[in-house]
């Protein structure tokens, strides 16, 4: 199946887990309609982890809280599919699918209640969506803090998160997400807070986790250099669009749309060390209606005239079998994809 822009990521003979389709989320306010997730889509396949990039106010967050009906008002999911096992979420609800997906949220001190200890915590998540409780709820709870790697669990487990250091912090979070037995974990930027070195432990964590579990992830992140670390595909977003997809290595290699390669070259490792670090003019812009041009045209350094009065088309590029689309006028000289 394409997409309503013609678009596709399946990969024959395999069905993904969740199929997000012309998603459009938007938040009604006294003044202005922000249409802050404006028909993103993308698959994510069972095992894999794709990758969410942009930098803040692009439209990262909402999609995390979209996908997992956590939009508050006055923001409602307008328009769209989001197929979850074959079920689409915005008819079903997510009643049914609680235990099937979790989330990572960037902040681990605000995720966790300071009044109740982290194996109060746990358990909670296991009596909802497991049934557990009493001592089998405990070992459990002890169980999963061992498997994401906090040292001496019988007595953390009774601990506080002021307890805790902001990588632990971190680490229980993850095992709360666990405790439901997800299929599909979504991590919002779940390093941000964290020094270089948690950050690494918490990466190396989750791929252990994925491996072991077969689960499908969704990492979300402003950071390039970590998403080229983790994921298997990328997805750049900016003001609520996805403007360019590909697998990691080919979205690496040859970046087609000038947002993409203006965060590539925002990692240290790729300007040579006597050169500073190329800058970006400008925000991302509040989209406030729906596009009548390139929302990047304004910051882009190799826009012309009919930038900034076409609203691209995603478009194939490169060679064939690829899955490598990008939304730029000047992308390629490839036709629109499922049009060929």
């Amino acid at each position: 199946m394409s997409r309503p822009d013609g678009s596709t990521d399946r990969t024959p003979g395999r069905e993904p887990l969740l199929s997000v389709s012309d998603l459009r989320t938007v938040f009604y306010t006294d003044k202005e309609t922000i249409h802050a997730v404006d028909g993103i889509s993308f698959d994510i396949y069972p095992g894999e982890t794709v990758g969410l990039v942009g930098e803040s106010g692009s439209g990262k967050s909402v999609t995390a809280r979209s996908l997992l009906g956590l939009v508050d008002e006055p923001g409602v999911v307008e328009e769209g599919t989001l197929e979850f096992k074959g079920e689409d979420l915005l008819e079903t609800g997510w009643a049914e699918y609680r235990g099937d997906l979790s989330i990572v949220f960037q902040d681990p001190s605000n995720a966790l209640n300071p009044v109740y200890t982290v194996g109060n915590q746990i358990r909670e998540a296991l009596a909802i969506h497991q049934g557990l409780r009493g001592s089998a709820a405990r070992e459990r709870a002890i169980e999963l803090l061992e498997a994401v790697g906090i040292p001496d669990a019988p007595r953390r487990v009774k601990e506080y998160p002021h307890q805790f250091s902001g990588g632990m912090q971190q680490r229980a979070v993850i095992a709360i997400a666990l405790a439901c037995d997800p299929d599909l974990l979504v991590c919002d930027e779940p390093t941000t807070a964290l020094d270089v070195t948690i950050q690494a432990q918490i990466l190396d964590l989750l791929d252990e986790l994925q491996r072991e579990e077969d689960l499908a992830i969704l990492f979300i992140s402003h950071d390039m250099g970590v998403i080229e670390e983790t994921a298997d595909r990328i997805n750049v977003i900016y003001a609520g669009e996805i403007v360019e997809r590909a697998p990691t290595e080919r979205l690496l290699a040859a970046p087609e749309h000038p947002y993409t390669e203006a965060l590539l070259n925002s990692i240290p490792g790729r300007t040579p060390p006597d050169q500073r670090l190329p800058t970006l003019d400008g925000e991302v812009p509040t989209p406030d209606g729906p596009a009548e041009s390139c929302r990047f045209a304004p910051r882009c350094p190799v826009a012309v005239e009919e930038c900034h009065e076409t609203p691209p088309d995603a478009v194939a590029v490169g060679e064939n079998g690829t899955d490598h689309s990008a939304a730029c006028l000047l992308a390629g000289e490839s036709e629109p994809e499922g049009e060929q």
